[in-house]
């Protein structure tokens, strides 16, 4: 097995001595292969490190809020180093202790071979490793400047990567957290720490799990005993841990994983590992299914073809779709899913009102959408989710870091082929102009409702498909003048939705109920804020040739 590269990049920063203190961070709480002598295991991140990582070191001590101090390797050289009785359990103690047992042996290996009368003690750098798990419970964000305890802890631990003669020692610390921004900022920010992000695993790394669960789970995986590039292809995204619960009970049950499962179980392990963070789509529309909007279909069509291809040079980073409310947006995004066969991840609430919640949330979500390979990734009411440069004081700045942050992972040019944006919003004019900027946003497509009374009537007609309505092809003349202007998918829904119920409630036909539906219907949007929404969408387009020819003049207005 090839060690992961996040492994080898604290190889490298270690033996070099660029680094010797570690915060990992990201997909930390997962379950990891750990190479061995009769084959590989599954472990947890610190079982790795002590096992894996660290296993030359003489001794590595691992620390946790719940468990304490625990020797995981080198007990019997611990014993006689370490001062006589138990460590201490509170955190502030147990902090102070490890520095104390530190600095005994610095002092132990300035000494004369044997001079402490234990052989093998002094006179030795012995290679010592601390693995500090949840550090985020231990040195959380410090509310306060004069958070005295919180801070003081953490200066001692950032010490360790800094003073002279711990730099002299073979000494290596580790951090652990899931999420960066709920870490002391003196040693999430300390230059002298190396931050290395431990992603989900990807489709590479899920093949070599599936080689290794074949064995335990013989039933679960009997279709896919020869070929386990198959389900890692289709789970990628998911964590370890949750392929490994969902195949103990397989087993436990004797009912093997089909290839049909495989669509329904990425859906559940992924939005259950994001813990409610996203929306997991894998669309079965196509752009076939959209009604209108021909030229923007056709230019997603050849990016559609280019991305196939692997041709990214002309691949757009992202889109926006502008248009009034009700045009049908996040249906054309589910359609765009289905004709490139890739998955929807839609952003649910990532908002959250402890501080450094929301933060925390992005970076959880980022992991998870580099893990998935090629993705749409939705934001519906973009000009409310994203934030803003210059949020004020109202929101203690959170808007400002959720903008940053998002502009810096939209911008990210290793994502180009792999995620595609794709914003929505009613009011584009509200969207920052850097999120809207090539790099970023690189076209804009309006949306718009049905153009005249004929459109309206097809519009009407394909969405009373959906429930049985058989509406004749051509409108009927005398329905024409009837047809209210500035239709949209959504009114044309709610329209075929009141014509089902008068046909079932009231016995009439279809063209009837149609008929009696639009002597007294009310356009749903305001026919004022229906024009300005379109002029909008106008003047957003990256390109006039999407604009309908009555709508250009609104260009130059």
């Amino acid at each position: 097995m090839a060690a992961p590269a996040w492994s080898d990049t604290i190889r490298r920063l270690y033996l070099s001595g660029a680094a010797n203190q570690f915060i990992l961070h990201g997909n930390v709480a997962d379950r990891l292969l750990i190479p061995g002598g009769s084959g590989p295991t599954t472990g947890s991140l610190t079982d790795f490190l002590t096992k894996e990582q660290l296993r030359r070191f003489d001794i590595v001590i691992g620390f946790e809020l719940g468990s304490g101090v625990r020797v995981l390797a080198g007990e019997e050289l611990f014993r006689q180093i370490a001062p006589p009785g138990n460590p201490p359990t509170t955190p502030a103690q147990v902090v102070g202790w490890l520095d104390h047992f530190l600095r005994l042996c610095v002092n132990l290996r300035g000494l004369a071979p044997s001079a402490s009368g234990t052989p093998g003690v002094t006179g030795k750098n012995h290679a010592i490793a601390i693995v500090i798990g949840a550090a985020d419970l231990l040195f959380p964000v410090a509310k306060q400047v004069r958070d005295y305890e919180l801070n003081s802890m953490a200066s001692v631990v950032r010490s360790w990567s800094h003073e002279t003669h711990f730099l002299e020692q073979h000494l290596a610390v580790f951090l652990l957290t899931e999420h960066l921004n709920d870490l002391n900022r003196l040693l999430s920010q300390n230059p002298r720490a190396a931050l290395v992000e431990v992603p989900l695993p990807d489709e590479e790394t899920l093949v070599e799990v599936f080689r290794h669960f074949a064995d335990r789970f013989p039933m679960a995986l009997r279709d896919f005993a020869d070929r386990p590039d198959f389900p890692a292809a289709r789970l990628a995204g998911a964590t370890i841990g949750s392929i490994e619960s969902l195949l103990k009970q397989r087993e436990y049950a004797q009912t093997s994983l089909g290839e049909a499962d495989l669509s329904d179980l990425k859906k559940s392990l992924v939005e259950k590992d994001a813990q409610g963070l996203i929306e997991f789509l894998e669309p079965s529309r196509t752009l076939d299914d959209v009604h209108g909007s021909d030229a923007v279909k056709s230019w997603m069509r050849q990016d559609l073809a280019l991305w196939r291809e692997g041709d990214l040079a002309a691949m757009p980073m992202g889109y926006l779709l502008s248009g009034p409310v009700g045009t049908g947006k996040t249906y054309f995004v589910e359609c765009l899913g289905g004709e490139a066969g890739v998955p929807v991840v839609k952003l649910r609430n990532f908002r959250d009102r402890w501080v450094g919640s929301t933060e925390s949330n992005l970076e959880k979500i980022f992991g998870l959408l580099r893990a998935l390979g090629r993705c749409i990734v939705f934001i519906d009411e973009a000009d409310q989710a994203l934030g803003s440069r210059d949020a004020g004081l109202g929101d203690s700045g959170l808007s400002g870091r959720v903008y940053s942050m998002m502009a810096k992972e939209m911008s990210n040019t290793a994502n180009r082929g792999r995620i595609l944006w794709i914003l929505a919003s009613s009011r584009p004019d509200l969207i920052e102009v850097d999120l809207k900027r090539p790099g970023r946003v690189d076209v804009k497509f309006p949306l718009f409702p049905a153009l005249d009374a004929t459109e309206a009537y097809a519009l009407i007609r394909a969405l009373g498909k959906k429930h049985q309505l058989a509406l004749p092809k051509e409108c009927p003349g005398d329905l024409l003048p009837l047809m209210p202007d500035h239709v949209t998918p959504g009114a044309a829904e709610a329209l075929a939705i009141k014509i089902y119920r008068l046909v079932k409630v009231g016995g009439l036909d279809p063209l009837a109920a149609l008929r009696d539906c639009l002597g007294e219907y009310q356009n749903p949007i305001p026919e004022t804020t229906m024009r300005f929404q379109i002029g909008l969408a106008v003047k957003e387009a990256s390109d006039l040739a999407f604009v309908p020819e009555i709508y250009r003049h609104l260009a130059t207005e």
